[in-house]
């Protein structure tokens, strides 16, 4: 998530990184993609710069603008002159491993993260910016197929790049910014944080705990109970690459007001609208625990922590009025007087993803 204080995140334990993720867990989840470095591919080293941006630039679809690629800066024409910008960035290692997940699955989840934020916030994405810094060794062939998996999931929102910058860095290192940018519809007001009001319900609009559930079997930390592939294939597939819903005309077309993307964790996400907003969050522990249930054949006991703490979901938070609730979506609580978050009324720690330690 992007937050100007806090950035979204799932970082990996030192020694995670130092284990390889079987081949196959009960035959739900393989690896099989382009390697990032070796082999007799062509390196970035090999190309240049030059012959990186025309590999990767023949794959990604420009974004509506009066100047796109190729200038020193795009120019655009917003409908509506109020625009939104986010950015949020991965970085190898803290973000993603080679042998978790393909380059494929890298591009969608940078694009899916930002452009989750852009939504939370009531606009309707128009385009992103992307920045990319890869040691030399990096293949061309890795980055071609990471552009391909931005391009799927920019086509997958309407939308295409403006641009962006390609840098060298240090051996190992891999890192991707994206900057989003999105327009607000005319008459629209952004979905912010501080206008939860008490007597509203709180909502989602998806399950939560799939992302979560997905790095526990990617860690070991999980053991999947015989015929649970499918689900095992769904939570770990939805860490490596998240297809959320843009659900953002949604949300406004049912009069709410308040709105983030849960990617930090439902408890300590939820925890940032109470503040913002001088309100109390109560949870219905029921309906999380139903949220929970599918996820136990996958990782057992530990199903509810997933719902409740998980990040990386890009679902959407909300607060709406009382009997206004978006098709599809999932009541959850209720906005009560007081502060801080509660379940079933008692206080509920705000448990959480963040980068450096302080909620």
């Amino acid at each position: 998530m992007v937050d100007n204080a806090t950035g979204g995140g799932c970082a990996l334990p030192d020694a995670a990184r130092m284990r390889s993720v079987p081949a196959c867990l009960n035959g739900a989840v393989t690896n099989v993609w382009t390697p990032r470095v070796g082999g007799d591919a062509s390196t970035v080293d090999d190309v240049g710069e030059l012959g990186v941006l025309r590999s990767v630039l023949a794959v990604v679809e420009p974004a509506a603008a009066d100047v796109g690629p190729g200038d020193d800066a795009a120019v655009l024409t917003t409908s509506t002159g109020r625009t939104v910008v986010t950015t949020d960035s991965m970085v190898l290692g803290l973000d993603w491993r080679d042998d978790w997940s393909s380059p494929q699955d890298v591009g969608v989840k940078v694009i899916a993260q930002n452009l989750a934020d852009v939504v939370a916030m009531g606009a309707r994405p128009t385009g992103v910016v992307v920045a990319l810094a890869a040691e030399g060794a990096t293949r061309v062939d890795w980055l071609v197929d990471l552009t391909r998996g931005m391009a799927d999931e920019l086509r997958r929102a309407g939308v295409g790049s403006f641009g962006g910058d390609l840098s060298g860095a240090p051996d190992g290192t891999v890192a991707i910014a994206v900057t989003a940018l999105g327009d607000l519809p005319a008459g629209r007001e952004p979905l912010l944080r501080a206008n939860a009001r008490v007597g509203e319900s709180i909502i989602v609009s998806d399950v939560l705990g799939r992302s979560h559930a997905g790095l526990l079997v990617l860690l070991g930390e999980a053991a999947p109970s015989e015929g649970a592939g499918t689900a095992t294939q769904e939570c770990v597939g939805w860490h490596r690459a998240p297809r959320p819903r843009y659900a953002g005309d949604e949300a406004a077309a049912a009069g709410v007001r308040c709105a983030m993307d849960v990617s930090d964790g439902l408890m300590l996400d939820a925890a940032r609208i109470a503040r913002a907003s001088s309100v109390r969050l109560d949870f219905d522990g029921e309906a999380l625990r139903a949220m929970a249930r599918p996820l136990e054949p996958v990782v057992g006991d530990r199903a509810l922590e997933c719902v409740l703490s998980g990040g990386e979901e890009h679902a959407l938070l909300a607060t709406s009025p009382e009997g206004r609730v978006p098709a599809g979506w999932h009541v959850v609580g209720r906005v009560e007087d007081g502060r801080g978050v509660t379940l079933d009324g008692e206080p509920a720690q705000a448990e959480g993803w963040t980068h450096f330690g302080a909620r």
